[in-house]
């Protein structure tokens, strides 16, 4: 089956709607220019109030390493996910599990980028675009995708309730992971939308 994420969570009530459709992890934004950023208080709030089996992970971009300390000394992260020009160095040096993401476009070598992110627990693909670091909504060619990567594919960019089972039987990828695709406006979830997402995904793929 297909994992799945809802990324961008900023109160408590989205993530315990996103636990009770069978998310199994969420993503809380420790970006500041986000518009789905939360600080470390709420994020506290926000993990503590999840029951047993859904996975917190923690996103930052080009943080300082200082940043992702304070953050974890807080908060327990399953894992951290890395979405600028991170070293792989930098992503492994925090003791915790991470995913690398990558915004895709034609040129862009996965295979290459997983090779030397081959530490990684997996590989995030977003959409590329310029300036931004993601969120976006917007998808990208899924043929770009090479088959036999060596890391585990969580597949992201642009999905809704609407587009993410084509994805999902097109890409097959390990999880899904979804933002605005399922949001009211940005960083408030919509209740109907995740629970629409997530029968898609628990779909058996053809």
């Amino acid at each position: 089956m297909t994992r799945s994420k809802i990324c961008g969570i900023t109160r408590i009530e989205d993530g315990m709607v996103a636990a009770r459709e069978g998310a199994d992890a969420i993503g809380l934004v420790f970006y500041p220019p986000s518009p789905r950023h939360v600080t470390i208080e709420p994020a506290v709030a926000i993990a503590a109030a999840l029951p047993p089996f859904v996975s917190t992970v923690g996103l930052f971009v080009n943080p300082e390493a200082a940043d992702v300390v304070t953050v974890l000394a807080e908060l327990r992260l399953d894992l951290l996910q890395f979405h600028g020009d991170e070293t792989p160095e930098f992503c492994a040096s925090f003791g915790v599990p991470y995913l690398k993401a990558v915004r895709v476009k034609p040129g862009v070598d996965l295979l290459q980028y997983a090779i030397r992110f081959r530490g990684a627990r997996g590989l995030l693909l977003d959409a590329f675009v310029d300036g931004q670091a993601g969120g976006t909504g917007q998808s990208f060619d899924w043929e770009l995708i090479p088959a036999g990567l060596p890391l585990p594919v969580i597949l992201s960019g642009g999905l809704d309730p609407a587009n993410v089972r084509a994805a999902i039987e097109r890409v097959r990828p390990w999880a899904v992971d979804v933002s605005s695709g399922v949001e009211a406006g940005k960083g408030i979830k919509d209740a109907a939308r995740i629970a629409a997402f997530m029968r898609e995904v628990r779909k058996e793929c053809v």
